[in-house]
Order: structure tokens, then C-alpha cells, then sequence
């Protein structure tokens, strides 16, 4: 299979393909979410690894909102990688002389206290990526910035660049979840510790319509890991909700919630159901496991000892 990622080289996107696939997969680095991501649509490639979720940030809206809007994507793995970050420089500089920083919106959030305690007068200039901001100190002569935040193997593969600062995460447990979206690809087998991902528009801004959702869920025992709104960018107050679930497509209790949101919100989308990275499994009480599933399904269709009249024989 071809990959790609948001890059360029050095990201920790890159890190967690490599955790993935193994150094050897071809891949090619892309410039946005959006850009990775036709890739796809496209086919000049098979997968793409992108980052939606961190664990200080929460929700990463770029990727949130591209996938949203991609055709016939389908996420089928998901990958989990602590990060940490150092401050680099060009040679010469050292950190008293840092005026101007750059790195992803993400990772200066997760730095913000570090550097207001270390660096109080410095300025942030956002950045693509977190390598990029690092290798523009290498090739571009007037970035704008004398100093960047990006991962610890940015700096060892590039030894243009100087450490000025290690370990300068606020939280040292951050971590940053990844998922590969494919082009409606394979669904993976269920593990029993899975997850789904769904897109649901709003159908109509009215009271209880959040609720008409939601209760799809917690009436078959579903929990819902994220759930994040998004403006689906049609008209103001227009938004579209960003789903995790616990559960797999092929759990009858997974299906049922969806039958039942389609009628609520027919434009919802189905992005995938895969194995969860850290292999959590979700307890299902009985009475809403498969069995008991089908045991329902079965008892209506025996009160209907002749079935049922063919011109009523709608849905299972």
C-alpha cells in the first residue's frame, strides 16, 4: 500500500505511520489534511494518516472538518502517540534571543504555559505543522521566526538545528490520537474493543433535536467516547455533530442506533468502525448484546404465526 501524512518529514504524523506500517511502506508527505486527503479521493494513494484528536486540545477541526466533507472516507485504524516537544534554533541563537515562535496551533497549546513562564515576551506565529515551522529555520532566510517548537526527532534528523529547550510539554502525558482514513475501504473484523465514527448534521435547529440523537444511543447502551459540533458552514447556526462510539458496526445494538438515526438525521455519515489503539473493551450489559437482539427480533415476528400481510412487510 502507498501512504500519506501530514508533513513533511518529522511530524509526529509521520511517527505514528511508521508505528503503523513499519519504515518501509512507500509515503509521501502532504502539505494539509485536506491535501492528504485527496490523495486519497483521488488515488494516488491507498491511505492516509491523519491527527484528529488530542488529549489537552481535544478536536483537531481541520481534520474534523475535512473528513467530513471528503467522499468515501472511511477511517479503519487508529494509532496513539505521547508527545513531546523541544525548542530549537538556528546556530547562534540562544534563549534569551528567542523574539517570535512557531509550531502547530496544537502544540503551542499544549507549550502555552512553558513558554509564558520562560519566554513571557515571545510572539507566536501559527505554522502548518510542527516540522515545518522547524525545517523553515533551515531553508527559508527570513521565516519570520528565530525559533521553533517541534518533536525531539526533527531536531536529531536535522543537525542544523540546535536545542534550546527540552520536555517543554505543560502536561507529560499528552497524547495525540491518528487515525488511517482509506477510500470506503474494507470494514475491519470487530476485536471487541472497537470503535465507530459517525458525521450527523442537525437536520432543524429545534428544541430536543440534540436529544432525538442522543437517545438513539442510550437507549441501546451505547457510550459515546467524543462528541464534538461543528459549523457545517452552509448558513450561521447550521452544524453538524462529530461522533466516536463505543461498538462496531456489526453489533446489532451499533446498527439499530443507526437505523434509528437515519430517520432522524437522514445525511448522516458512517466513517468507519476499527479497533481501538488502546484495546479497551467496552462491557455490553445482556440485554443489549446480539443474542438479546435477535431474541426480540424473533418473538415480534412470531406473533405473526402466517406472516406478515406482504403490502406491510417493511424493514426486518
Amino acid at each position: 500500500m502507498r501512504y500519506t501524512f501530514l508533513g513533511p518529514a518529522g511530524t509526529f504524523t509521520e511517527q505514528a505511520l511508521l508505528s503503523y506500517t513499519g519504515a518501509d511502506a512507500p509515503r509521501v508527505p502532504a502539505v494539509s489534511v485536506p491535501a492528504a486527503l485527496e490523495m486519497v479521493a483521488n488515488g494516488e494513494v491507498d491511505a492516509a494518516m491523519v491527527p484528529i484528536e488530542n488529549s489537552v486540545e481535544g478536536g483537531v477541526t481541520a481534520t474534523l472538518d475535512a473528513i467530513a466533507q471528503a467522499q468515501d472516507a472511511r477511517i479503519i485504524a487508529e494509532v496513539l502517540v505521547p508527545v513531546s516537544f523541544v525548542l530549537v534554533a538556528g546556530e547562534g541563537v540562544t534563549l534569551t534571543d528567542v523574539t517570535t515562535v512557531s509550531t502547530h496551533t496544537h502544540a503551542w497549546a499544549q507549550v502555552r504555559q512553558w513558554a509564558a513562564d520562560t519566554l513571557p515576551q515571545v510572539e507566536y506565529l501559527p505554522g502548518s505543522s510542527t516540522a515545518a515551522a522547524a525545517l523553515g529555520l533551515i531553508h527559508n532566510e527570513s521565516p519570520g521566526y528565530n525559533a521553533a517548537i517541534c518533536s525531539p526527532i526533527v531536531a536529531q534528523q536535522n543537525p542544523e538545528l540546535q536545542v534550546l529547550a527540552e520536555d517543554i510539554g505543560d502536561n507529560k502525558q499528552a497524547v495525540t490520537r491518528f487515525v488511517l482514513v482509506a477510500r470506503n475501504g474494507q470494514i475491519p473484523e470487530p476485536t471487541g474493543a472497537d470503535k465507530t465514527t459517525l458525521v450527523i448534521p442537525l437536520p432543524v435547529d429545534r428544541p430536543g433535536a440534540l436529544l432525538d440523537l442522543l437517545e438513539q444511543f442510550s437507549t441501546r447502551g451505547i457510550n459515546l467516547s467524543r462528541i464534538e459540533s461543528r459549523p457545517t458552514g452552509e448558513f450561521l447556526g447550521s452544524y453538524f455533530f462529530s461522533i466516536d462510539v463505543d461498538g462496531h458496526i456489526y453489533d446489532a445494538r451499533v446498527r439499530d442506533a443507526l437505523r434509528g438515526l437515519h430517520r432522524v438525521s437522514p445525511g448522516i455519515q458512517f466513517l468507519g468502525s476499527y479497533p481501538r489503539a488502546d484495546l479497551r473493551h467496552v462491557e455490553t450489559p445482556e440485554f443489549h448484546r446480539d443474542d438479546a437482539f435477535d431474541a426480540a427480533r424473533n418473538w415480534v415476528e412470531s406473533l405473526f404465526p402466517h406472516g406478515r400481510p406482504e403490502h406491510l412487510r417493511h424493514g426486518i
